[in-house]
């Protein structure tokens, strides 16, 4: 008697195209990417005092910070808005996207242990991530929302949103994803060469300063023309220009920047899962 044919439910094999991201797959792991987030928000408040409060405490420090050291002694403009909220503005979308970063660079080396002995579309390491994030991004927007309506509604500042927040979704989308393509690209090189996680810390931390975070773009036109191109090269910049244009209609706003940040964002992001998805299939054998 001829044996029945042997019926599997789920068949792993390579993948034929490097720069799919498999969204099928990685969709029927959803409940996974649901587990990853709960561990990330719980973890993130174990033994701690204040819990989320330190996602209020730690944006407020820096900006009180910026205001005394670049705005007091500097003497850096704002381009008119109050330093807490022109500051603020742009420590929440860098804050963003450095964690997201940070998440997905660590893809690799710090779940090479789960990656050894279960399978499941690595993908969803990077995606719960940036997710998970969001709540950090909440608090602080949050936080942002209420020194805004301070200043509007008690100081009287004329300051007032326009149709472009509704670009804010889109914005914080094109933060995460470039994000995620940054740090699978990075997470995909420290497999094999560890001390590349050394010199892109380094570069990270430098990576702020040609951001406007803090300085306003309009102060490299009048005062430092001839290095403007550099910040323009950013794709950060329009994102962060765009927010506070968005919100308190000041910032150097324009379609073409922020439609050069979205293409620079798809070809990071295409580039990060081609190395991502041909890095996974033997990174085992390298860590």
């Amino acid at each position: 008697m001829e044996s029945e044919k042997e019926h599997w439910d789920i068949i792993i094999k390579p993948r034929d195209n490097s720069f799919s991201l498999n969204l099928g797959e990685t969709w029927k792991y959803r409940d996974l990417i649901k587990r990853y987030i709960h561990r990330d928000i719980v973890t993130a408040y174990k033994q701690t005092v204040l819990g989320p409060i330190w996602y209020i405490i730690q944006p407020l420090f820096t900006t009180i910070m910026y205001m005394f050291v670049f705005a007091g002694i500097a003497n850096i403009p704002t381009d008119g808005l109050p330093q807490p909220l022109f500051y603020l503005s742009g420590i929440l979308i860098w804050n963003y996207f450095a964690e997201c970063l940070g998440r997905a660079q660590g893809t690799f080396l710090s779940n090479a242990g789960v990656f050894s002995k279960v399978y499941f579309p690595r993908m969803v390491v990077p995606i719960s991530g940036a997710i998970s994030t969001m709540l950090k991004l909440a608090i602080q927007v949050a936080t942002f929302a209420v020194i805004y309506l301070y200043f509007y509604y008690a100081k009287g500042i004329d300051i007032s949103p326009n149709i472009y927040i509704l670009l804010f979704p889109l914005l914080i989308l094109m933060t995460a994803c470039f994000a995620i393509g940054t740090g699978i690209i990075i997470s995909s090189m420290t497999t094999k060469y560890r001390d590349m996680g050394i010199l892109i810390s380094f570069l990270v931390s430098l990576w702020m300063y040609i951001t406007p975070i803090i300085y306003p773009l309009s102060v490299m036109s009048e005062r430092y023309s001839e290095y403007k191109w550099i910040i323009e090269l950013n794709p950060l910049t329009p994102i962060v220009e765009t927010f506070r244009f968005a919100t308190m209609g000041t910032g150097e706003f324009s379609w073409a920047s922020l439609a050069y940040s979205f293409g620079v964002t798809v070809v990071v992001l295409i580039a990060g899962i081609g190395v991502f998805n041909k890095v996974e299939r033997n990174f085992i054998d390298v860590v």
